[in-house]
C-alpha cells in the first residue's frame, strides 16, 4: 500500500495494487530517450554549452516577461550591506552570514565545491552548514548557541560564529577489472568557535550549493505523480523503497510533498527561497520576519544589531523583490544534451537501466498541464529524480535528520545538466558535501537502496562502465 499526496493540505490516501496501477499507467514510465537533445522539452534552453549554459531563461517564457527575468536574475545577483544604510532596498544583511548575494552561493546559477586552493576567492562561500541535535530518527533541534546553521561571516563588531575546516581521508575501491579509485572520506569541524563551546550533542552537515536549472518545472509535476512512485514498505521487493516527504508550508501551515533541498525539506520554491535569504544572508521575508536571521538569544549583541525593515512591513525583503527572485529561480533553463550521436553514449543509456540507476533517477516525470505558470505545464521532462527520500546507506549518513528525512535519507538529485559542471562552475565536485571528484566516485559512494547499482558498476568491464559515464555527462 502506498501514501499519495493531493494538492494543498497533505491529505493521505491509500492505493491498493489495481488503483496504484491504474495511477501510474497515467505517468511516464519510459528509460527510453524519446526527448532526444530536449531534456525539458519546448522549454530547452537552446543557447551555446558554455560558461553561462545555466543561466538562461526558459525557452517558454513568453517576451513581455523576460524583464521580470532580468530583474530577478539583478536581485539574485544584488549584494546586500549591513544595516543601516542608505541604499534602504538593500541593507539589513545579517548581522552573522554565509554570502552577500544569492549569486556568492548559487555560482553562475550552478553547483557548489568545499574548501578548495582552487577557488580562493570565494574558498567556503559555496556550502554551508547545518547545526542540529538529533531527538527523534526524524527531528532535530538546533544547537542552543549556534542555532540551525553556523554562519562563517559577520557584520563589523561582532565575531564570526566559526571556520569549517575538513580534513580529506584518501580510500582505495578495487573494481572488478582491477582498476583501483580513490575515494576521499571527509572530517569536518568547526574552528574558531566565536562564541563558546557548541552543545557536545550537536552535530554538522555540510551541504554544496545545488544547480538552479529546470527548478520551476520540477515545481509543477504533480504532487500525485511523484508519490505513486513511493514504496516505503518496498511491497514489490525491487530494494527500493523511495518515500514521499511531508512537510510544513511555513505560510500556510498545511503539510505538502517536500521537494527542494538535499533532503526534501521545502515544498515550494518560495519557500526555499525564503529559508535561503534567512539563513544564509540574515534577511527577514514573509515566513521568517526575523531580521537578526539566525541568530539565538545567546548571542544578544547579535540580536541587538540593527536590522534593514522597512516602516511599512518591518521586512529587509519586500514581497516584490521576493516574488522577483522565485520566478527568476522558477526560469532558469535547462541546457541540451551534447554528444547524443556518440556510440558510447547509446551504450551507456543501456548500461544505465541494466544497473538499475533508474530506479531512482527516473528518466522522465510530467509537469501539469494546468500549472500555474503556463510556460511550465504540460512538459515531459528527463530530470532523472523521483524527488523522492532514498536510505542512502551509513556512508553517507550525515548523522543529522531534516525536515522528514532520516540521517541517511536524501532526495535524489536530478542529473540533467550534470555533464557541464566542469564548464560552469570549473569543477566535478558531486554529492551533498563536495566530496566525490567525478562522476564514478558520486557512483561508488553509493549504498542503502542504491547498494545494488553501485556493486553492479563496480562489476562492469572498462567500456560499460565509460559507456555509462558517457551517457551521465551527456544529460
Amino acid at each position: 500500500m502506498r501514501r499519495i499526496q493531493v494538492t494543498g493540505a497533505f491529505t493521505a490516501v491509500l492505493l491498493t495494487g489495481l488503483a496504484a496501477s491504474m495511477l501510474l499507467a497515467t505517468v511516464c514510465e519510459t528509460t527510453a530517450d524519446p526527448a532526444g537533445s530536449l531534456p525539458a522539452g519546448d522549454a530547452t534552453s537552446a543557447h551555446a554549452p558554455d560558461a553561462n549554459a545555466f543561466s538562461h531563461s526558459s525557452a517558454t517564457l513568453p517576451f513581455e516577461k523576460e524583464l521580470d527575468f532580468k530583474v530577478g536574475n539583478g536581485i539574485f545577483k544584488k549584494l546586500w550591506v549591513t544595516a543601516p544604510a542608505s541604499t534602504k532596498s538593500s541593507d539589513g544583511l545579517g548581522p552573522l552570514y554565509n554570502a552577500r548575494a544569492c549569486q556568492r552561493c548559487h555560482l553562475k546559477d550552478g553547483r557548489g565545491h568545499p574548501p578548495s586552493a582552487n577557488f580562493p576567492e570565494d574558498n567556503a562561500v559555496s556550502m554551508l552548514i547545518r547545526l542540529g541535535i538529533p531527538i527523534g530518527p526524524r527531528d532535530t533541534r538546533p544547537d542552543p548557541v549556534y542555532g540551525g546553521q553556523l554562519q562563517d561571516f559577520a557584520v563589523a563588531g561582532l565575531p564570526i560564529e566559526g571556520r569549517p575546516h575538513v580534513a580529506w581521508t584518501e580510500e582505495l575501491v578495487a573494481l572488478a577489472d582491477g582498476t583501483e579509485v580513490s575515494l576521499r572520506r571527509p572530517d569536518w569541524t568547526v574552528a574558531d568557535l566565536g562564541y563558546g563551546p557548541m552543545d557536545p550533542e550537536t552535530r554538522i552537515s555540510v551541504r554544496m550549493a545545488p544547480p538552479m536549472i529546470g527548478l520551476g518545472l520540477l515545481e509543477a509535476v504533480p504532487a500525485e505523480q511523484i508519490a505513486a512512485y513511493a514504496d516505503p514498505e518496498d511491497s514489490d521487493g525491487d530494494g527500493i523503497s523511495g518515500r514521499a516527504a511531508e512537510v510544513t508550508n511555513a505560510e500556510t501551515g498545511d503539510l505538502m510533498l517536500g521537494r527542494f533541498g538535499w533532503k526534501a525539506s521545502q515544498p515550494t520554491l518560495r519557500q526555499q527561497t525564503q529559508a535561503a535569504f534567512l539563513g544564509d544572508m540574515g534577511l527577514s521575508t514573509t515566513a521568517f520576519p526575523f531580521g537578526h536571521g539566525d541568530c539565538t538569544d545567546r548571542q544578544p549583541l547579535c540580536r541587538d544589531a540593527p536590522d534593514g525593515g522597512s516602516q511599512a512591513t518591518g521586512l529587509e525583503v519586500s514581497e516584490t523583490m521576493l516574488k522577483l527572485v522565485v520566478f527568476y529561480s522558477r526560469h532558469l533553463a535547462v541546457p541540451a544534451r551534447r554528444d547524443l550521436t556518440d556510440p558510447a553514449v547509446a551504450r551507456g543509456q543501456s548500461v544505465f537501466a541494466e544497473a538499475g540507476c533508474a530506479s531512482c533517477h527516473r528518466p522522465s516525470l510530467t509537469t501539469a498541464a494546468d500549472a500555474a505558470d503556463p510556460a511550465l505545464a504540460g512538459h515531459t521532462i528527463y530530470a532523472f529524480t523521483d524527488m523522492l527520500l532514498h536510505e542512502m546507506g551509513p556512508d553517507l549518513a550525515d548523522g543529522l535528520p531534516e525536515g522528514d528525512a532520516t540521517q541517511s535519507e536524501w532526495r535524489t538529485p536530478p542529473l540533467w545538466g550534470i555533464g557541464l559542471t566542469q564548464t560552469v562552475n570549473g569543477h566535478t565536485n558531486f554529492l551533498h558535501d563536495g566530496r566525490a571528484r567525478s562522476v564514478l566516485e558520486a557512483i561508488l559512494w553509493h549504498g542503502g537502496e542504491a547498494q545494488a547499482a553501485r556493486d553492479h558498476v563496480v562489476g562492469l568491464d572498462p567500456a560499460d562502465r565509460d559507456a555509462l559515464i558517457a551517457y551521465i555527462n551527456s544529460l
